[in-house]
């Protein structure tokens, strides 16, 4: 059996440009996959008020930033501050997460949800996707303008933005594109601010 999953970031939309989008492309449920699912620059895509509204639409709605947000709450994921992709893929929330976005496909059709407009630059992408690509999934990137980028035309492109070209007969494509997952990975994961660093540290210097 053939599955469908689709990703989508707010990006700037307005609320009703963004529902367009999903009324565009058929999808009855959207899985948050955001860390904190709030937007201080676009409070529309806040929580509360966007499942209200995906309700209203009736479009199911999910929050799995707790499984499979890029900001880990655990501290055996980073690494000098940063989050390691390889590390919070490991953890039994994140392959949670993930068997639950298996099955949701199964019954719904499910647009994983982010903030960042290009799918390259997104956790939802890099790290997410790339624990759920199957044979028998078909995953589809939804565009700032409608259009539909296939994630293996993603990959291609993941692989010419960081020049990674398979130029070596015995080069082995499925190694060249993990080497670029883990090269985006590094990129964008998220880092800890200095400052809250420092914080966290004199913390724990004070026994608190």
């Amino acid at each position: 059996m053939s599955l469908e999953l689709y990703t989508i970031g707010h990006s700037t939309h307005s609320l009703a440009q963004f529902l367009d989008l999903l009324v565009q492309h058929r999808i009855s449920a959207i899985c948050d996959v955001r860390s904190a699912p709030y937007s201080r620059l676009h409070p529309q895509f806040n929580h509360e008020p966007l499942r209200k509204e995906l309700a209203r639409h009736h479009t199911a709605y999910v929050f799995l930033g707790e499984e499979l947000g890029a900001r880990s709450s655990d501290p055996s994921c980073y690494e000098v501050g940063k989050v390691q992709y390889d590390r919070l893929a490991a953890t039994d929330a994140f392959r949670q997460g993930i068997e639950r976005v298996k099955k949701g496909i199964q019954r719904y059709r499910v647009a994983l949800m982010c903030a960042e407009k290009d799918p390259l630059a997104c956790h939802r992408t890099i790290l997410v996707c790339r624990h759920l690509k199957a044979p028998e999934v078909s995953i589809r990137h939804i565009l700032g303008d409608g259009s539909i980028e296939p994630h293996e035309v993603s990959e291609r492109r993941l692989l010419k933005l960081l020049g990674v070209e398979q130029d070596d007969l015995f080069q082995d494509f499925r190694e060249l594109l993990e080497r670029a997952y883990d090269l985006q990975g590094q990129r964008i994961a998220y880092t800890i601010p200095m400052e809250v660093s420092r914080e966290s540290h004199e913390t724990y210097e004070n026994g608190e």
